[in-house]
């Protein structure tokens, strides 16, 4: 790569996190201008919230030396990756989104509640290509020391090699005390879930409050998931779309119910904004430039 590509850095553990501080180190080793906008507190679990009754605030921070521009957000992470490119990078298109290294697993279902895809997704909403890596290893404690090789070979493929349009890469990486990782492994999302429960308990005051508690369960015996991968030791790499419409449920409904589907020039018509409203830049196709 002859010029050095902007990556923007986000995650969900905040600006001080242990994970964010081993990505931007690996980030300047393919010799990246590296931007980071991540959040002032840990926002874990949050998905795709983003604030609308609330000021966004933003700190500039020297956390991670004079080579590396960072900011705290008040915000959430889809608020970081917002902010970053209406605000911070208005004039700059970065090459290149990442977020993480989070801190425990987003295989399967998990990255419906994760934050640090959250950040990824809204990147590949807004027309760049994105990936978030998570160590499936919780705490503040996780030993990182082996995740540097895999983050710098997945994001020089990406650079290099180019991420599908409005695609964001879920990239897990088994922890360290596991052994060897044997490679880096393309997945589907496993048909996953927690099982979970409410234990009720009481404050000194003798009021309840519950605390949710559940067991991680795969019943999808499928080879070809994250989840299979991760269990043999492998780097899984599920490539992830916002579009949630299930199709297969669409033709389903067509004929169960007797409602017509959209034609396809109906469909490939797209949606026209409301008067008044501004929808800022179209976000180009181009991922990898």
């Amino acid at each position: 790569m002859s010029a050095r590509p902007l990556i923007l850095v986000s995650n969900d553990d905040s600006l001080t996190a242990p994970g964010i501080a081993h990505l931007v180190r690996v980030l300047q080793e393919i010799n990246a201008e590296i931007v980071v906008v991540a959040p002032a507190a840990p926002q874990s679990g949050m998905g795709h919230a983003i604030t609308i009754g609330h000021p966004l605030r933003l700190d500039k921070s020297g956390i991670f030396g004079p080579e590396v521009e960072a900011y705290a957000c008040s915000g959430t992470p889809a608020d970081c990756v917002k902010i970053a490119k209406y605000y911070v990078l208005r004039d700059r298109r970065p090459a290149l989104v990442v977020s993480g290294i989070n801190h425990g697993s987003n295989s399967s279902v998990n990255v419906l509640y994760s934050g640090t895809m959250s950040a990824a997704i809204e990147a590949a909403i807004e027309g760049l290509p994105a990936i978030g890596f998570s160590l499936c290893e919780y705490g503040d404690q996780a030993d990182f020391s082996h995740v540097g090789p895999w983050v710098r070979q997945v994001c020089e493929l990406a650079l290099t090699q180019g991420i599908p349009a409005h695609t964001a890469l879920n990239v897990n990486i088994p922890k360290n005390a596991a052994g060897p990782i044997q490679g880096i492994r393309l997945a589907r999302q496993a048909d996953a879930k927690w099982e979970e429960d409410f234990d009720r308990r009481l404050d000194p005051y003798q009021r309840p409050y519950y605390w949710l508690q559940g067991k991680f369960a795969n019943h999808d015996r499928g080879l070809d998931t994250d989840e299979a991968a991760l269990a043999e030791n492998y780097v899984s790499v599920v490539p992830c779309k916002y579009d949630l419409t299930n199709y297969d449920g669409l033709k389903q409904l067509a004929d169960t119910w007797q409602l017509p589907l959209p034609t396809a020039e109906k469909a490939a018509t797209p949606p026209q904004p409301l008067a008044g409203q501004d929808y800022g830049p179209a976000a180009g196709e181009l991922v990898n430039e």
